[in-house]
């Protein structure tokens, strides 16, 4: 009987330990190895970008970390207002950021040609040669490195006018009230409309109550998605300007304390992200178009070129404006209109076909 009792002890003893060894392995201890970051976007929880982009890198991340890396994410001005997120990411109040590129122009100068000076691609395909093979990315990159943050663009993708007047020449923007941000409003203002800039949340609102005639939300989809197409009846062609309008900020500190194998995760997966999400912007544009028009009665307006070439002269003197402001403006603005010389459709499709 005793020797049964010792039996017993010992088995208990044995799995005692077994529980503590279990317990202090890494797969135990993974709960405690979680790494907790916070992101805050400029899209409002409406918008086709917020579920498009911010909540599929969300994921993404967490699942190619295996959970190592869990994101809380949260939509415009629910921590900081939307024009506060540079400077929160800066401070490393919010180590991950979204936002629009229009918004740090004071702090970054060359946030007046990342932002799209008007009239300056015809394509996003264009632009993103521009950035990704003509180096212009590696000049934002050293401009944010100054401020301690690094520097993803989301997506390459055309800015339009969604309005609730028709605009049917150049003459037809005089006096118009329309939503708009960065360089864009300052074009806009200069061609005799007034620009004015509201977040995303007000815009709906200021539609409807009449505060203005028209704005812009990235092209159909964004227009589409921010329910603008209840107020307005007409989308405007061409582009005001193509370009990485939504960038991704990091806080270097918050990365630099990452393994380094999660660093490498998050760098590729916003690289990769940039890719997938212009091809798809531009798929899903036609698509968005089609829909609005079929179901409720938006009508495409384009322009003729005789008003839209009005439109690029209108736009040359602010291009000068903008080189005017630093070094690197110089340079960029240089780079645009060398570019506009050139005939790229060649090494564009290689890079289409290298990426697709």
């Amino acid at each position: 009987m005793k020797t049964k009792y010792r039996i017993i002890g010992t088995l208990a003893l044995l799995l005692a330990c077994s529980a503590m060894i279990v317990l202090s392995t890494p797969t135990a201890q993974a709960a405690d190895d979680v790494i907790r970051w916070k992101m805050q976007t400029h899209w409002p929880a409406s918008s086709s970008s917020y579920a498009g982009s911010a909540q599929v890198l969300v994921k993404k991340l967490k699942d190619r970390t295996n959970g190592r890396l869990q994101i809380e994410l949260f939509p415009a001005a629910a921590l900081v207002p939307s024009k506060e997120l540079f400077n929160a990411a800066k401070r490393g109040m919010i180590e991950f950021v979204g936002t629009s590129s229009a918004y740090p122009r004071d702090q970054v100068p060359l946030m007046d040609v990342a932002s799209g000076l008007p009239m300056n691609f015809k394509n996003p395909w264009e632009c993103a040669y521009f950035h990704k093979e003509l180096g212009f990315d590696k000049m934002i990159e050293v401009a944010f490195d100054k401020h301690g943050l690094y520097y993803w663009p989301d997506k390459v993708y055309p800015t339009e006018l969604s309005l609730k007047k028709p605009v049917r020449s150049f003459d037809d923007f005089k006096g118009l009230k329309l939503r708009s941000s960065g360089i864009l409003q300052v074009y806009l203002t200069s061609i005799g409309a007034a620009g004015m800039p509201l977040p995303g949340s007000e815009i709906y609102a200021a539609l409807t109550s009449g505060v203005v005639d028209g704005a812009h939300w990235g092209a159909v989809q964004g227009s589409n998605s921010m329910g603008f197409y209840e107020v307005n009846k007409y989308h405007l062609r061409p582009a005001l300007n193509v370009a990485a309008t939504d960038i991704w900020l990091i806080n270097q500190k918050a990365m630099h304390k990452l393994p380094k194998d999660i660093q490498k995760i998050i760098a590729d997966t916003l690289d990769e992200h940039f890719w997938l999400r212009t091809k798809e912007y531009e798929e899903l544009e036609e698509a968005a178009l089609a829909k609005v028009q079929k179901e409720k009665g938006v009508e495409l307006i384009i322009l003729p070129e005789a008003e839209v070439q009005k439109m690029r002269d209108a736009a040359a003197g602010l291009w000068e404006d903008v080189a005017k402001r630093s070094p690197d403006n110089a340079k960029a603005v240089q780079m645009l209109k060398d570019f506009q010389k050139k005939d790229y459709s060649k090494e564009i499709q290689q890079m289409k076909d290298a990426h697709y």
